[in-house]
């Protein structure tokens, strides 16, 4: 149902450092790219994620209560995913494990702030 998530950064390039190194691990690449504006997807017929300088030219901030969720296809992936972010020098916020019966996740905080987890069901 999502089609793609835009977040805001204050620099474009050292977040895509960061998303290019962590997408990887899902199978996510570039798809668009223009001087303010990037995108990934893991192909044609899945969501993608942006990351945008903010169009009205002011600083980009945080969303509180904003996450956006990679949805992986097990534990293993889930860890590998929260262990690449740590080592990109993500901020911890709630190493991976089961959160409750039948949910997998890891949360983290890219270089910006934004708020990002890996996740599995079952």
């Amino acid at each position: 149902m999502i089609g793609y998530v835009t977040l805001g950064t204050n620099d474009l390039q050292r977040a895509a450092k960061f998303y290019d190194a962590l997408l990887a691990e899902v199978g996510g690449k570039r798809f668009m790219e223009y001087d303010s504006f990037i995108a990934w997807s893991a192909g044609p017929d899945s969501p993608g994620i942006g990351l945008a300088k903010p169009f009205d030219g002011n600083a980009a901030t945080v969303g509180n209560g904003v996450m956006v969720a990679f949805k992986v296809d097990s534990p293993a992936k889930v860890d590998q995913v929260y262990q690449k972010a740590m080592e990109l020098g993500a901020k911890d916020e709630g190493p991976a494990g089961p959160r409750g019966e039948g949910f997998y996740a890891g949360y983290f905080r890219d270089p910006d702030g934004n708020k990002l987890n890996a996740f599995c069901m079952g």
